[in-house]
């Protein structure tokens, strides 16, 4: 049987149309704090997770994403919420940290029967001065940076299928098997302390005179 939280993660599917229906505010809060559990590098927890569920503000973030591509649609499909997902730009893993952040709440929303898309342009708005001004009437730093951001709601239509995997995606790269290193079950111990580990490609462990463990070479 599959593991769930395998079967999670093959079920997801990117949604691109949605209800118009409002996420009730406990999904969307657990959805939110499963970001907040994201890896950050060196745990510096460089993300700052903006959730948008205001009219006024939905459309303006959708205006300056949609004048990044150079048209009039709305990038975030119609969907009731927008997360964005900024960063603290002086931090060297500002975009990893931010992506973590990201799939964290793809992964919890679909668990919560909600469906979401990634959606960039986030960096180019927050660089620019009418993204700056937003981050100032937030009462938030202008040295965020835009990673990403998901639209999230409930999807409006069945999900497809996967694409199916390309065939060369996981490559292995192994130590011969007779060359890795095991520690025996009956673990010897002196002093206190243990003994080397036994390796399969060299003879059995033996005591010397001074009850220190050696090797026979």
């Amino acid at each position: 049987m599959e593991n769930n939280f395998l079967s999670l993660i093959k079920t997801r599917r990117s949604v691109r149309a949605y209800k118009p229906q409002p996420v009730p505010s406990e999904a969307l809060d657990a959805v939110l704090e499963a970001g907040t559990y994201a890896p950050t590098g060196g745990g510096r927890q460089s993300p700052t997770i903006i959730a948008i569920t205001d009219p006024k503000y939905r459309q303006e973030i959708a205006r300056l994403n949609a004048e990044v591509m150079g048209n009039n649609t709305d990038p975030y499909y119609g969907a009731p919420v927008v997360i964005l997902v900024l960063a603290d730009g002086s931090a060297n893993t500002f975009v990893e940290d931010g992506s973590c952040v990201l799939e964290n709440m793809m992964l919890a929303a679909h668990a919560l029967g909600l469906g979401t898309v990634w959606v960039h342009r986030e960096r180019e708005i927050f660089d620019s001065e009418s993204g700056k001004a937003l981050l100032r009437e937030w009462k938030l730093p202008e040295t965020l940076r835009g990673v990403g951001a998901i639209a999230l709601g409930y999807p409006a239509k069945e999900a497809g299928q996967p694409a199916a995997r390309k065939q060369n995606y996981i490559v292995r790269i192994e130590c011969p098997a007779v060359r890795r290193n095991v520690f025996a079950p009956d673990t010897l111990w002196r002093g206190g302390k243990v003994c080397r580990p036994i390796i399969k490609w060299r003879s059995p462990l033996l005591e010397s005179s001074s009850g220190k463990c050696r090797y026979r070479r």
